[in-house]
């Protein structure tokens, strides 16, 4: 069962502007599957074979002369001595399109052959898992608490959604050693992969969270200087998204620490030892529902025709929106609830924000707040903040009220 991808014409668009394109994103979230559907016209081979890496490596010459573009370079990453003679292949037919498409569940690695060889040369762009329409697309997910909750447990690896009957466990296990014994060995060379895997779990138990390196570090076990390098290995790998709070340097009131999210629900139930039957009644929901609306916040924004910025706002009062999204010098509130009716005190909390936010006189202008739960229907909670679910968020990220509809 294949499950249609939003951001494939995107992926067309960029390679009919650049020589090359450049997917990254974590292992499984099905950069092979919407390359190899997306141009089946280009000739196929992965790195992940460690004989054909080394011959790309140690060869590239002859790598590319048996395998001439139009080719598809699944996990480049493993070759870093390839980008140079990717530059040269391009340079020779500097206008020819869409010739070369490469895929890298490594960031770090592959954006520094990139950046080193292929500037200017390549469109990027990054595929995370499965939206929820795109889940909806092809399954039927029910809107209630008791749907939104299994979709949030399973998480959404394509994988998971292709073999329905693949238990999330059983998945999430297989990942999580592939994931240590391959990426994390490669990347940080870590001594002790136990260690490395108590430090996801303690992040884990953190969701949606401040990140306080310190404290991580003395549950760890490390030092705060490890502690920042493997969360590094966390972003490059696409496991974790950090995101920054927003300040515009009134008054320095507000903090300067980033909010660590897992990047899927799924792995972060499995990290927490959560299913679908113990979900609802764990103390955790309300965070596992900020970091599942997140990626759906990023998700569009990957796709959309009109990018935002993203972050969240906390003062060192402990006021805080989860969301604060900029678009067209406009500022947008949003806050989580897992409710289906959201009271009072969240549209006072976001209307006290915004008027700090006005009282800043900064260069922009106040937009449409929400508070982001389970309604049956968008309703005014209070003046300039609606109730609204996660089906409107394309409405409201595209700059439009969801009330007007």
């Amino acid at each position: 069962m294949r499950y249609p991808r939003h951001c494939t014409d995107r992926l067309h668009s960029l390679a009919r502007h650049f020589p090359a394109v450049v997917v990254t994103g974590a292992r499984q979230a099905g950069k092979t599957t919407l390359l190899r559907a997306a141009f089946p016209d280009h000739h196929y081979v992965s790195l992940d074979l460690p004989t054909i890496a080394e011959q790309a490596e140690r060869n590239p010459d002859l790598f590319l002369r048996q395998h001439p573009p139009p080719v598809l370079v699944d996990e480049v990453q493993y070759a870093p001595g390839l980008f140079r003679h990717l530059k040269a292949a391009i340079d020779a037919d500097r206008h020819g399109m869409g010739r070369f498409i490469l895929t890298g569940s490594q960031h770090f690695t592959l954006m520094k052959g990139v950046s080193d060889s292929l500037a200017g040369r390549t469109g990027l762009l990054e595929l995370e898992n499965l939206a929820l329409d795109e889940i909806r697309a092809v399954t039927e997910v029910p809107g209630d608490a008791r749907g939104m909750g299994a979709l949030m447990a399973r998480g959404q690896f394509p994988e998971l959604w292709r073999v329905p009957a693949l238990p999330p466990r059983d998945f999430f296990q297989s990942y999580l050693a592939t994931y240590l014994e391959r990426d994390v060995r490669q990347i940080l060379r870590v001594g002790s992969l136990r260690d490395f895997e108590r430090f996801i779990r303690v992040l884990a138990a953190r969701p949606a969270a401040m990140l306080n390196r310190s404290d991580v570090a003395r549950d760890v076990g490390v030092a705060v200087k490890t502690i920042s390098e493997w969360l590094s290995v966390l972003e490059t790998s696409g496991q974790v998204a950090l995101l920054e709070p927003w300040y515009a340097n009134f008054g320095k009131r507000l903090v300067k620490t980033p909010k660590a999210y897992f990047r899927d629900t799924g792995l972060l139930c499995f990290l927490l030892n959560l299913d679908e039957t113990t979900l609802l009644s764990s103390p955790m929901l309300g965070a596992i529902w900020e970091t599942f609306v997140f990626a759906e916040m990023r998700k569009l924004n990957e796709i959309g025709g009109r990018p935002f910025g993203l972050w969240y706002y906390r003062d060192l009062r402990g006021r805080e929106v989860d969301f604060v999204m900029e678009a067209g010098g406009r500022l947008n509130l949003v806050e989580c609830k897992w409710e289906e009716h959201p009271g009072q005190r969240e549209a006072r909390n976001l209307q006290r924000v915004n008027a700090e936010m006005e009282a800043a006189k900064g260069p922009w202008r106040p937009g449409e707040h929400h508070v982001l739960g389970r309604p049956a229907a968008v309703s005014s909670l209070a003046p300039g903040v609606s109730v609204v679910g996660v089906n409107d968020l394309p409405t409201i990220l595209a700059g439009r009220s969801p009330l007007e509809g």
